[in-house]
Parts: structure tokens; sequence; C-alpha cells
């Protein structure tokens, strides 16, 4: 933060750039930057470390915990990004969910596959890793551990689980 420039606004480790918009009822618990032209809707909820590079949009009743998102990149109403990296230009449709922690097994580890590799990462909370220009439809969710590459296409209520197969 100390080497953002006088077009931020900087109180209690927030940074909002001065052409931002915040709607007067999102909650934002430090430390955040909110970058140029960006918007966050009413009733986010935005904790735990978040950037917003430039141009992003965050909408009504979202919450973005620890995570950044690159410039040109929308989150509709009510979805829940956690423990994450967001390319630029990605859309989020109302309610997807990116899940951030393994409830649903003993072992709450987790691992990614890349290139049909098992990797382990060593921490119990971590999203998934976006794309630019990727679309992930309405109600869609990803699986903690998620390594969507570029132009990805996410249908509407989709699970996106990765194993190894």
């Amino acid at each position: 933060m100390a080497d953002l420039d006088s077009n931020y606004s900087v109180i209690n480790n927030v940074a909002i750039h001065k052409t931002a918009v915040v709607e007067s009822t999102a909650v934002l618990k430090a430390p955040i930057i909110i970058g140029k032209n960006c918007f966050v809707g009413a009733n986010a909820y935005l904790r735990g470390g978040v950037y917003l590079t430039e141009y992003v949009t965050v909408g009504t009743g979202c919450e973005i915990k620890s995570s950044i998102i690159f410039p040109h990149s929308a989150v509709a109403h009510f979805n829940f990004i956690g423990d994450s990296i967001i390319g630029s230009y990605v859309n989020f449709e109302a309610g997807s969910i990116t899940a951030n922690h393994h409830n649903d097994r003993v072992d709450k580890q987790i691992s990614v596959v890349h290139n049909s590799i098992l990797l382990k990462t060593g921490t119990e909370k971590f999203g998934a890793l976006v794309g630019d220009h990727s679309k992930i439809g309405a109600n869609a969710v990803l699986s903690p551990g998620t390594l969507l590459p570029p132009n990805t296409i996410v249908k509407r209520l989709e699970l996106i689980e990765q194993k190894l197969y």
C-alpha cells in the first residue's frame, strides 16, 4: 500500500481509487485495494486480503475473501470467491461459488491437477486459478484446487471437480 499514488484514499489499510464506486452498505475488512474504475455493490463483503485491480465489478451480496481479481472481470450478485486468483475478462454469473475448503472429506489438504500430475498445495484453504476470458455459469461450483485454463466455459449448475482418472 505504501507504493499507491495520491489517486487512492487509504484509511485503516483499505485503499480505494478515487474513480472506484463502493456502495455504502458494502463491508470492507482490511487489507483491501480497490483499483481504478472498480464497482463494489451493496452488501458485498470483502475480507482477508482482497485486490481488485481495475475495471472490476463485484455485484450485490458477493463475498470475496483473500483473492486477487484482474482487470475487466465481473462477479455478478450473490457469489463467493475464496482464496483465489481470477484472470482478466472473466465473468461469474449469479450465484456461482469458488469453494476454498474441503468440508466434504476427512483429509482437508487441497491438491491441484496440472498436466495430469497431482500436486499438493500444502494448505487447507485454496480456491481456484481462473484463466483469462473464462465464463462461469450461474450457480456453478468450482471445487477447491480448481485450475481453469484461459477461455474455459463452465455451464450453469456445473460442478468442476478436478481428479486424476
